[in-house]
């Protein structure tokens, strides 16, 4: 009963999301307030009816009933709660119950939240997210349906991929949602001014919080998925620019992108047009995420489903829903004339060359995902386009964005003063230079050139952005109390750009450290063998079998010492899942301030095991920085102004401005 009242309760939000996507988009082109009013109740009902289509199928999942055919194909009541939970989105029919979930928590989320936002705008934004709830509801109970019931049910259920049954991949999956779905949003009240023909800072200012929260989520998913590789798959690293790696990393490039370019829009009121394209583009990159996952054509662990006919759906949405909006683009965007002129020595034009940067990255690793796609379809062979190509494409383009990012917030805004900035930065290049000749002097020998380099960009950009933070409060010669005062009295924005930054130069460091001083060993080990790595000595105490929940392990023990003294024990473990049987790698890690120590113990070698041992320098910087960075945007988002919005034109300038955005 519980599942069927899912079910109607999810065709019930079809119904009114349909509604949500016609009346309130009429409204408000005739001008009529009722109309559009029904926008955030339309929202609040459909959160909730989808709310209770999702509890449905959790219920199912929790209690395991295998009558439900999802849950028999991903579940087994041997496994542990927290994965029978994490096993309803762990499925392609879960997984999008759970996108059009969030798609209509971030209505729903407008709808409470939106008051400061002009009614016709805000009608027009909820019709537009109404109609993306539209394809994918209609997606789901048509081609995906969670709730279809089994004749006759099977006594258990097949159990979740094993690599799935992990916390890591519990919290990944929302995370990424949360983000791809957040984008949404922006792309709502992207169509939404293009329809009234006018995007301002007011505009701006709206739509800069719900960006910035999908950023912070899809900031965190991508952390989680990187961290999850790093330590389920037991290969020593943590990003193998795998097509749906990228297919996660594309849309965070270009929602930064959009985040830094809705600020000149606020600002200075220029980029309008671009800004635009930006959100339109954001979400037309998660779409595309979503359809590389789904068809079929691409093969990876992250994959969830391999049906070309859904696939075929989900490319018809993005066809649809991108290709509507570039052609209103198209359309409309000559008609948004920037209000102001800015020299190329500015901030503004700093905050465009971060765009132009971040677009082109983006581009090229769009570029190197789809091309293995089309040389197939058009028989000119089977290409890989791996490591090689996006380091050597990809990284060059980051170089000026990250000296950009320090010397640009120094810059005035229309014309700047290059001298005066670099004058402020006389500390950050004094780290820079420091970095670099550490790095040259304490590095191990036939260390790769690119890693002094490396190290001195990330000490450029964190010194740099603690400098613009201390300039902007101007807290130099100051007493402690005023200091003190100063900085609560700061927007928190203000906070929150320099962790933010800050965050992103200590993920450098931990990219160049583990890139370029990663020392790995691979051998048959016997009890009692010893095997040294980077100074550390690695031997192999004992191997026995143990069993789990519901997998059966052989687990070995490794006894680390550095000169002798203890430094850890590692107990790493090859796992056998019985349900469905399918080996995982579980490694041991020991985090140091500065690296980790990392094992891995595979299959039986005659009388000994096949091992892989690892000392990955600067790897914990990877997740501390990720962690700044998402902690940055949380802070960002608590700013008062963005509560606020942007402050209330006068009525007689709302009403002269009315026809013109008609």
């Amino acid at each position: 009963m519980i599942v069927e009242l899912g079910h109607y309760a999810l065709i019930l939000a079809l119904a009114v999301a349909l509604v949500q996507a016609i009346v309130p988009l009429v409204g408000a082109a005739r001008r009529e307030p009722s109309w559009m009013a029904l926008a955030a109740p339309a929202s609040l009902a459909q959160v909730l009816c989808v709310a209770v289509a999702f509890a449905a199928l959790t219920y199912a999942y929790v209690t395991s009933d295998f009558s439900v055919l999802n849950v028999a194909q991903n579940s087994h009541t041997d496994k542990p709660m927290l994965y029978k939970v994490s096993g309803v989105w762990a499925n392609h029919e879960g997984s999008m119950l759970l996108w059009v979930t969030i798609l209509a928590v971030f209505g729903a989320a407008v709808a409470l939240f939106g008051g400061n936002i002009p009614p016709a705008l805000r009608a027009r934004a909820l019709s537009v997210q109404a109609m993306i709830s539209v394809a994918f509801l209609t997606f789901i109970l048509f081609t995906s349906n969670p709730f279809l019931r089994l004749v006759t049910p099977p006594a258990n259920g097949n159990g979740l991929n094993p690599l799935l049954q992990d916390p890591g991949l519990a919290f990944h999956p929302p995370m990424l949602y949360l983000g791809y779905v957040g984008f949404s949003m922006a792309f709502s009240f992207a169509i939404a001014a293009l329809i009234e023909g006018r995007v301002d800072a007011a505009w701006a200012r709206w739509v800069r919080p719900w960006t910035l929260a999908a950023w912070v989520f899809l900031t965190a998913g991508i952390a989680l998925g990187s961290w999850w590789a790093y330590y389920e798959l037991g290969w020593g690293g943590w990003w193998y620019w795998d097509p749906v790696e990228n297919a996660s990393f594309m849309p965070w490039l270009v929602g930064t992108a959009l985040l830094h370019s809705s600020i000149v829009v606020e600002k200075r009121d220029s980029l309008k047009s671009w800004t635009i394209l930006l959100a339109i583009l954001a979400f037309g990159l998660s779409l595309l995420g979503t359809f590389l996952v789904r068809s079929g054509v691409i093969t990876s662990v992250h994959s969830f489903a391999s049906d070309p006919a859904r696939g075929v759906f989900i490319l018809g949405i993005l066809g649809i829903a991108v290709g509507g909006a570039l052609s209103l683009y198209a359309f409309r965007a000559p008609t948004l004339k920037s209000g102001s002129l800015f020299a190329p020595v500015s901030r503004e034009g700093s905050l465009l060359l971060n765009n132009v940067l971040m677009a082109t990255a983006a581009g090229t690793v769009l570029l190197g995902t789809l091309y293995p796609l089309f040389a197939d379809a058009l028989d000119l062979g089977k290409v890989s386009v791996g490591g090689p190509f996006f380091n050597s494409v990809f990284l060059p383009l980051m170089v000026p964005l990250v000296v950009t990012m320090a010397l640009g917030p120094l810059l005035a805004w229309k014309r700047g003063d290059l001298k005066d900035a670099l004058r402020k930065l006389r500390l950050a290049v004094a780290a820079t230079v420091i970095a670099a000749a550490l790095t040259l002097a304490l590095a191990p020998a036939g260390s790769p050139w690119w890693a002094p380099a490396g190290l001195a960009l990330a000490a450029w950009l964190l010194v740099g952005s603690l400098t613009e933070w201390v300039v902007r409060m101007r807290l130099v010669g100051v007493a402690p109390v005023e200091m003190a005062r100063r900085i609560i009295r700061q927007p928190r924005a203000t906070h929150g750009t320099m962790l933010a930054h800050a965050g992103l130069a200590v993920v450098i460091a931990g990219i160049v450290g583990s890139s370029a001083w990663k020392v790995e060993s691979i051998q048959s080990m016997r009890l009692g063998d010893v095997v040294q790595v980077s100074g550390y000595d690695f031997r192999l105490d004992s191997v026995r079998n143990v069993r789990g929940p519901n997998y059966a392990a052989v687990e070995g023990t490794f006894t680390v010492t550095q000169a002798g003294k203890l430094v850890t024990v590692l107990v790493p473990e090859k796992r056998v899942y019985t349900h469905p049987p399918r080996p995982t790698t579980e490694a041991a890690i020991h985090t140091t301030a500065t690296a980790d120590l990392y094992a891995v113990i595979g299959d039986a070698d005659g009388d000994g095991y096949v091992t892989r041992l690892y000392h990955n320098p600067l790897v914990p910087f990877l997740w501390i920085g990720a962690l700044m960075m998402a902690l940055g945007g949380v802070v960002s988002l608590t700013d008062r102004r963005h509560r606020v919005g942007a402050p209330a034109r006068s009525a007689a300038a709302h009403s002269s401005a009315q026809p013109a955005a008609e």
